[in-house]
């Protein structure tokens, strides 16, 4: 009890150990006893020391605790112990977080080596590693807490082999993503700080981690936490996220398709009181942009950033980052960081940039966010990086956007620029940029009108007419010349080297800006003037530029001036300058660091303002052109003739391809058209064929309607037949007799109109005879357009028979009252003269005779009916054979103009051929002149066009058999 008491700190009856013999004695305790209880009570005794007597306790007691973590795994306390001893004696925050200022610098390195030494030590043997695994698994608070803690300790001491041992073991990953669903928080959060060291630089474990729903889990933790309101757990989520997102396009193709990129608009919804925000807000805030750019950053696949900002611009995104763009009380560092957001969320989407350029700032009158952007540009007030951050975004939006800059350059054009001068326009912003007294505004202003002009050669052309005026009085001066007078006043070396690569872009690839350069005559003794003479370091850069500007002037030469011509400026090189010392002083941009620094990422960050020199654009122009000015003031004035010669062959015969291109172009689409327009007569063809069929169906079932009807009507004549006869024997009376004579002239009447209606009868049924002699016909000639029109015939013809044997029972059912009228006649005979009374016998008469009218009324109907369905029959299949008809035509027109483009195309194929086997030999003359020609693009889109032009030919082939077959 005394040795615990003195372990412990309490007092003690005689000396105190010290402290190594006190951890030896507790490492013995520790593997010797038998109690669990003196164990655990050992256990704790050492974690209490292991603050103070860290180095002792890593030597003495890391064996001994890797063995309780393996034997007692039952005992969660003691185990808790040991965890905690072991993050004390590998963790290096502790001892850091303990030390004074002065004593951190010169032990830190130290420190920093204790805690390495033991990691290495700890997962030298990798079972302990995953020991350490399943105890996280482990739901205890007391063992699972301590775990994760000493989990990332280690791999903050050494990330990559604590990583592939992770890897490697079963299910490692995934027992480690479960702590971000475990309800206590704290266990949650510093699982998060985990898996933040876990995903360092190791593409693999990012995607298992990603793939196991993290990016679910982060965002639905953010959002409980507050989104940019939350506390440090956001703030921790977010690096997380961002060490899942940056530099892998796996899992930043898995965020887009996911549509988790709409779930990070209410990260930026701000509102309008914005004074006032937290530190941490600022800095989750911060976070988020940085995230945002993670996705679009120009490193990433093209084609991956591009779907990301179509998908930002559609889900809102990009607007709200306008919204806080343009909002006020909005911190300059969180301002600077959304408006490199919005450059790179715009940045070649020509979408975004057309969104960008409709955004106006709440002011009155409304000023587009351009000109307000380009206003804190050229403020030298404004913050360095605030004024970098709006050059950039300025960059981005004219970045592949000739629309944008058709706009920028229109502002500064005679015709548009405002008179009234009540608004400030991009153009106006710009200039005077260019020639303030502040070199960090003539730089950027500089720099911001080359992007204007970058790879846009129209404008470039349109920019020689900017006229300005210097002073009252005096005539106003080109841009360009106002450019030029600058330089020669000897300003300070950052708005010259802004001037020189502001007329270097200008004049590349324009030979009308070049002729006007040369026009004045002091422009190139000025720049051999600088070339030649031996200036120091700072000057060099300025002598660079200008060998560029003047080797420029010499490449993009059409010697339409006599006195600068491409020789004569050679020559003058060579006698004042040299050529070698020519070459040298061009060599000096780039060996210069500012321009390797320049060259290796689109965004202006440059540490100090005296840094800013070279634009990154620039940097692809000074590599493009470096090589060829340098043999091209080697070259003799032969072969820039030959070179003349073979390039206007060259650009006409380029000429010739690109007319053939365009009329091989405009008749695909014509072909494309006919083939839409075939498209929709087929389509229109099957509906009228539904149509027909519909009706056919239709008239069939009118058909079987009235058989049915047909068959009632025939079953009810006889039942009124039968009833008639038996009424007729058994209600002749002798007293009738008297009155049947009288009656016997009224039959004959009857008899004789009963038979002229039997002769109408038979005119009908010879008219429906004609009719469907007339029926075949039309039936026979449709059959070649699939109608089934012989069946209707048929089932007509069987009509009209069944009609006829209704007229013929008609007339035997008139025979018949023929003979009981006859038999009426001798029974009136033989009758006795006395027989009366014959009522019976009238009223038997009366209702036959109106028996028989009803059924002449309903054979007229009947007839009738038939003749009007055989007309609209008719007039159905007239219908339908004019169609048909006209299709034909149609198709046979169609089939005579695809042969003809086909023809056409064929012949211009032909010429094409010709073309490139022309155009071959110039090569082969240029090669053997010595030029360097690149003709691997030209021949790999002549092959394109071809493969085009035969995949197009068969398509069409194809159509036209399909549709013959049809």
């Amino acid at each position: 009890m005394n040795f615990l008491r003195g372990v412990m700190g309490g007092p003690s009856a005689g000396p105190q150990p010290s402290g190594a013999d006190t951890i030896q004695k507790l490492c013995d305790r520790v593997a010797s006893s038998t109690l669990l209880d003196d164990r655990r009570d050992a256990v704790r005794a050492l974690k209490s020391l292991s603050k103070k007597y860290r180095l002792e306790v890593g030597i003495q007691a890391m064996e001994h605790l890797i063995r309780v973590l393996q034997t007692d795994r039952s005992d969660s306390e003691i185990i808790g112990y040991a965890l905690d001893t072991l993050y004390n004696v590998i963790s290096n925050d502790l001892e850091e977080e303990e030390q004074d200022d002065s004593e951190e610098e010169n032990s830190a390195k130290q420190v920093d080596d204790l805690g390495s030494q033991f990691t290495e030590i700890f997962i030298k043997q990798q079972e302990n590693v995953t020991l350490l695994l399943t105890l996280v698994e482990e739901f205890d608070f007391h063992v699972r807490w301590p775990g994760v803690k000493l989990l990332t300790s280690l791999l903050k001491q050494q990330g990559p082999q604590v990583q592939q041992i992770i890897l490697v073991s079963p299910m490692g990953v995934s027992r480690l993503m479960d702590l971000l669903a475990d309800s206590r928080e704290v266990i949650r959060n510093d699982g998060v700080l985990l898996l933040q060291q876990l995903t360092k630089s190791n593409a693999a474990i990012q995607k298992i981690v990603a793939f196991e729903n993290a990016f679910e889990r982060l965002l639905d933790i953010i959002t409980e936490e507050g989104n940019s309101d939350g506390g440090i757990v956001v703030e921790d989520c977010l690096i997380l996220l961002q060490n899942l997102l940056k530099n892998n396009n796996s899992n930043q193709n898995f965020f887009k398709e996911g549509s988790y990129i709409q779930r990070m608009k209410p990260w930026f919804e701000v509102g309008d009181d914005n004074c006032g925000w937290s530190a941490q807000k600022v800095t989750n805030l911060h976070l988020m942009l940085q995230l945002v750019r993670v996705l679009v950053s120009p490193t990433n696949p093209p084609g991956a950033t591009s779907s990301c900002q179509k998908a930002m611009f559609h889900c809102g995104l990009l607007q709200q980052l306008c919204t806080i763009l343009m909002a006020t009380g909005v911190p300059a560092d969180i301002l600077t960081e959304t408006i490199n957001t919005v450059s790179e969320v715009i940045r070649g989407c020509q979408t975004n940039q057309d969104y960008f350029a409709s955004v106006n700032a709440p002011s009155s009158p409304p000023r587009p966010a351009i000109v307000v952007l380009l206003m804190s540009m050229v403020n030298e007030r404004q913050p360095f990086v605030l004024r970098c951050a709006v050059l950039y975004c300025f960059q981005c939006f004219l970045y592949k956007n000739q629309k944008g800059q058709g706009e920028i350059v229109s502002t500064l054009l005679p015709s548009t620029i405002d008179a009234t001068g009540n608004s400030v326009s991009a153009g106006q912003l710009l200039c005077g940029g260019l020639f303030s007294t502040d070199s960090l505004s003539n730089w950027c202003a500089a720099v911001a009108l080359a992007h204007a002009l970058q790879e846009n050669a129209t404008l470039k052309e349109q920019l020689l007419r900017v006229q300005l005026a210097t002073s009252i009085g005096n005539p106003p001066v080109s841009l360009l010349q106002q450019c030029t007078n600058i330089l020669s006043q000897g300003s300070k070396v950052q708005t010259r080297v802004g001037l020189l690569m502001l007329l270097c872009t200008w004049l590349s690839n324009c030979s009308i800006a070049v002729t006007h350069f040369l026009h004045n005559p002091a422009n190139v003794p000025f720049l051999t003037g600088q070339i030649a003479e031996n200036l120091g370091e700072e000057e060099q850069l300025v002598q660079g530029l200008c060998a560029l500007l003047l080797g420029i002037s010499i490449y993009y030469n059409d010697n339409s001036l006599e006195n600068y011509r491409k020789e004569k400026l050679k020559q003058l090189i060579e006698k004042r300058i040299g050529r070698e010392n020519f070459i040298e002083k061009l060599g000096f941009i780039s060996k210069h660091e500012l321009y390797s620094r320049a060259a290796q990422k689109p965004q202006p960050s440059f540490s100090s303002p005296d840094h800013m020199m070279f634009d990154h654009e620039f940097t692809k122009l000074v590599k493009e052109l470096e090589g060829v000015i340098s043999k091209a003031i080697y070259k003799s004035s032969e072969e820039d003739k030959k070179e003349e010669e073979v390039k206007k062959t060259l650009e006409q015969h380029d000429n010739i391809v690109t007319h053939y291109k365009k009329v091989i172009r405009e008749q695909d689409q014509e072909l494309e058209e006919l083939k839409q327009r075939i498209n929709t007569l087929t389509s229109q063809n099957e509906q009228l064929q539904a149509t027909v069929t519909q009706q056919v169906s239709q008239i069939q079932q009118h058909k079987d309607q009235y058989n049915l009807l047909k068959v009632q009507l025939g079953k009810d004549t006889q039942h009124h037949n039968s009833h008639g006869d038996t009424l007729q024997m058994n209600g002749i009376q002798t007293e009738e007799v008297s009155k049947l004579r009288e009656e016997l002239e009224e039959w004959k009447n009857k008899h004789e109109l009963l038979q002229g209606q039997l002769k109408e009868k038979d005119s009908v049924i010879e008219k429906l005879n004609s009719s469907q002699l007339e029926m075949g016909a039309t039936e026979q000639s449709l059959q070649t357009s699939r109608f089934a029109g012989l069946e209707h015939s048929n089932e007509l013809q069987k009509e009209l028979e069944m009609l006829r044997s209704q007229i013929q029972l008609q007339s035997a059912e008139i025979s018949k009252l023929q003979m009981e009228n006859q038999k009426l006649q001798m029974m009136n005979t033989a009758a006795d003269p006395l027989l009366g009374d014959s009522g019976a016998t009238a009223a038997t008469g009366s209702e036959l005779e109106g028996r028989l009218e009803q059924e002449i009324k309903e054979l007229k109907n009947q007839v009738k009916s038939l003749s009007e369905e055989k007309e609209a029959l008719k007039q159905q299949l007239d219908s339908s054979t004019s169609t048909v008809a006209i299709l034909q035509e149609k198709n046979t027109k169609l089939q005579r103009e695809l042969a003809e483009s086909k023809k056409e195309q064929d012949d211009l194929l032909v010429l094409l051929a010709d073309q490139d086997q022309t155009i071959s030999a110039q090569k082969m003359k240029l090669k053997d002149f010595g030029v360097a020609v690149e003709d691997e693009d030209d021949t790999e889109s002549g092959d394109q066009g071809d493969e085009d032009e035969d995949g197009d030919e068969e398509e069409q082939d194809e159509n036209a058999v399909c549709y013959h077959e049809n």
